[in-house]
C-alpha cells in the first residue's frame, strides 16, 4: 500500500493520554504489518486556544485538508466555559467538520460479549447488539440560518436556530446508509419528525425517492425520532442501520452508546464525498468527551480511540484485515478480564490506560504470530 498520512489532533483532557496508546498500536502495525502510515500532530480545542490563539488555526486546518485521514482525541473543558460562543474549543471541531465537508457521521453501537453485563439494559436485550447510526453532520439546526439571540426589549430576549435541509444533503447521507446496509443486514430505518416538521416531511420524501430509484433491494422503514428513542431502549436489536439528521442523530447516537455500557468503548467516523479517485476526506474520533475530571490520572479508557483507528484502517485505507486484528485484540484483552475504571466489574482486573495498551500489544503479537 502506498504511504498514507494521518494528522493526529490529541486535543484536551484525556485526549493526549488515549492518543498515546493509538500511537503505540500504529507503530506496531508499521513495524509488523507494513502499514506504511506517516503521522503528523497538531493542536485543536482548548490547548490550541491557549497556545495558538484559536480553537484551530488556518495552518492546522490546511494540514487536515491535506492528510489522508484525521484522528481526533477530544476537545473542551471547564477552563474555557466562559469564552464567547464563537471562540469555544468545540468551534475547532465544528470547523473541521464543515470545511472538510464531513457530512456522514458513522457511529456504531456494538456490545462486546464480555461487556454484556455492563449495559444498563437486561442482557437478553443487548447480547449481540450491532447497530450503525448514520448522522447527517454538516446541515440542519446546528448550521442553519438565521440563528442567534436578539433583544426584544422590556427584558425579553429570543433565541433562534433554523432547521433546514436540501434535497442533495438528504440524498447523499441516505446513500451512505443504504450502501452500509448492503454490507450488513440490509435494513435501514430513516428517522425524523415528519408529523410536526416540514424539514421532516422533506427528509422522508427524499429518502423514499432515493430508495425507489437506487436501493429498492434494501428494506426501508420510517420512524419518528421520539419513537426511535423509545425503541432503542425497548427492543434495540430490531435496528440495523439508522439514518437521521444532525440534531436527532446527536441525541439518538448518545442514547445508543449507553446500551453498550460505556461511552469509553465507542468509536466514530465522519466521512466526506468520494472524489474521482474514490478518496474521501475523513476524520475519526471516540464518542466520549475530554473527561477533564480524570485527565492526567492514567485511568482513561483508550479503547474507543483505538477502535476509531480501526475504523480508519477499514474505511480510509482499505485495511480491513488490520482493522479486524485490532478489534480481536480488544476482544481478547476483555476476555482476560482486563478493564479500565469505567467498565470494571466484580471479578475483573482494573488496569490503567497504559496497561490496557500493553495488553493490546501483547494480544496483537499473539494474533500475528
Amino acid at each position: 500500500m502506498a504511504s498514507k498520512t494521518v494528522l493526529i489532533l490529541p486535543g484536551d483532557g484525556i485526549g493526549p493520554e488515549v492518543m498515546a496508546q493509538v500511537r503505540r498500536i500504529a507503530d506496531w502495525l508499521n513495524d509488523n504489518r507494513k502499514l506504511d502510515v506517516a503521522f503528523d500532530e497538531a493542536k485543536v480545542g482548548g490547548i490550541a486556544i491557549d497556545d495558538e490563539g484559536a480553537p484551530i488555526t488556518d495552518a492546522t486546518m490546511q494540514k487536515a485538508q491535506d492528510a489522508d485521514a484525521v484522528l481526533l482525541g477530544a476537545v473542551g473543558g471547564p477552563k474555557w466555559d466562559n469564552l464567547p460562543f464563537d471562540q469555544k474549543p468545540e468551534r475547532g471541531l465544528l470547523r473541521l467538520r464543515k470545511e472538510m465537508a464531513l457530512f456522514a457521521n458513522l457511529r456504531p453501537a456494538m456490545v462486546f460479549e464480555q461487556l454484556v453485563e455492563a449495559s444498563s439494559l437486561k442482557p437478553e436485550l443487548v447480547r449481540g447488539l450491532d447497530i450503525m447510526i448514520v448522522r447527517e453532520l454538516t446541515g440542519g439546526v446546528y448550521f442553519g440560518e438565521p440563528r442567534g439571540i436578539e433583544d426584544l426589549g422590556n427584558g425579553e430576549r429570543r433565541g433562534v436556530n433554523t432547521q433546514v435541509y436540501t434535497t442533495s444533503e438528504i440524498r447523499r447521507v441516505a446513500a451512505v446508509a443504504f450502501e452500509l446496509a448492503r454490507k450488513r443486514q440490509n435494513k435501514v430505518t430513516s428517522t425524523e419528525k415528519a408529523n410536526v416538521m416540514e424539514s421532516g416531511v422533506l427528509w422522508r420524501e427524499e429518502v423514499e425517492r432515493l430508495h425507489q430509484e437506487q436501493f429498492s433491494d434494501v428494506h426501508l422503514t420510517h420512524m419518528y425520532a421520539d419513537n426511535c428513542a423509545m425503541q432503542l431502549v425497548r427492543q434495540p436489536k430490531q435496528f440495523d442501520v439508522i439514518v437521521t439528521d444532525n440534531l436527532f442523530g446527536d441525541m439518538l447516537s448518545d442514547a445508543a452508546a449507553m446500551l453498550t455500557g460505556s461511552l469509553g468503548m465507542l468509536p466514530s467516523a465522519s466521512l466526506g464525498a468520494a472524489d474521482a479517485n474514490g478518496r474521501r476526506k475523513a476524520m475519526y474520533e471516540p464518542v466520549h468527551g475530554s473527561a477533564p475530571d480524570i485527565a492526567g490520572q492514567g485511568v482513561a479508557n483508550p479503547l474507543a480511540t483505538l477502535l476509531s483507528f480501526a475504523m480508519m484502517l477499514r474505511y480510509s485505507f482499505d485495511q480491513g484485515e488490520d482493522a479486524r486484528l485490532i478489534e480481536r485484540a480488544v476482544e481478547n484483552a476483555l476476555a482476560r478480564g482486563l478493564r479500565t475504571a469505567d467498565i470494571v466489574q466484580e471479578g475483573t482486573t482494573r488496569v490503567s490506560t497504559s496497561e490496557m495498551g500493553d495488553a493490546l500489544l501483547d494480544e496483537l503479537g499473539k494474533l500475528a504470530g
